[in-house]
């Protein structure tokens, strides 16, 4: 009778210390093993959302048609050491407008500079030197636009141009990260039907005027450097 009073209390007062060692219980089990097959499916099973970098020339076209209908804005503000002028992107050459709007709020025009002047011709940017440049165009993308000349527009003084790429081009297709501006009066009338006029400046102008004047090197390279800041306006 003594021995099964004793095992009966072995039982009963040995219940809470095997409670106190169980973590967890088949039903938190449970729990933990949801919690677990939902982290994996997020992770594994479900499809990642495919980005459109880098573009290509095979998809850069699809890619700024539907940027350009969701960011309409074609107004942009270009700031250098001597200033800052206004610049009103056409909206009929559409490629090229949502083009220069999607790489200043990729903030690619950052750190760039005028890299070309040819006194009484034009100011020409989007360059640099600098590894990030580099960088940058690697992350964005390998492509070149086609050009949109039938839209009447004309080299008059004050337009932004895209200057063809440098690789063999017969067909004129324009380097997406450069632009010009032609200083030129009343314009530069031969580059006509060769490239795509798709802005002009419309606030500023005598900015323009003092970075065509400076002096450069022999690579036609301001000898002070005109770094470019370019932020979208939309007022």
């Amino acid at each position: 009778m003594k021995s099964n009073f004793l095992l009966l209390f072995i039982v009963i007062f040995s219940s809470p210390l095997l409670s106190c060692n169980t973590t967890t219980t088949p039903k938190q089990h449970k729990k933990m093993d949801t919690a677990i097959s939902e982290t994996m499916i997020l992770k594994e099973v479900l499809p990642r959302k495919k980005s459109d970098l880098p573009l290509s020339d095979e998809t850069a076209i699809p890619f700024l048609k539907t940027f350009g209908k969701k960011n309409p804005e074609n107004k942009v503000r270009i700031e250098t050491p001597l200033g800052s002028f206004d610049v009103l992107l056409f909206k009929n050459t559409p490629y090229h407008r949502a083009n220069f709007i999607f790489l200043t709020k990729q903030r690619y025009f950052d750190n760039t500079f005028f890299h070309r002047v040819v006194t009484d011709f034009i100011i020409q940017g989007g360059n640099s030197d600098n590894a990030d440049t580099g960088q940058k165009r690697r992350k964005i993308g390998k492509y070149l636009l086609p050009p949109d000349i039938r839209k009447g527009y004309k080299h008059h003084r004050g337009v932004i141009s895209m200057p063809s790429s440098e690789i063999e081009n017969p067909h004129k297709l324009a380097s997406p990260y450069e632009f010009f501006i032609v200083h030129q009066s009343p314009g530069a009338y031969h580059l006509d039907e060769s490239y795509t006029v798709f802005g002009k400046v419309v606030r500023g102008m005598e900015v323009v005027d003092a970075i065509n004047a400076l002096p450069t090197d022999k690579r036609e390279w301001p000898l002070t450097n005109m770094r470019l800041h370019v932020t979208v306006l939309t007022e």
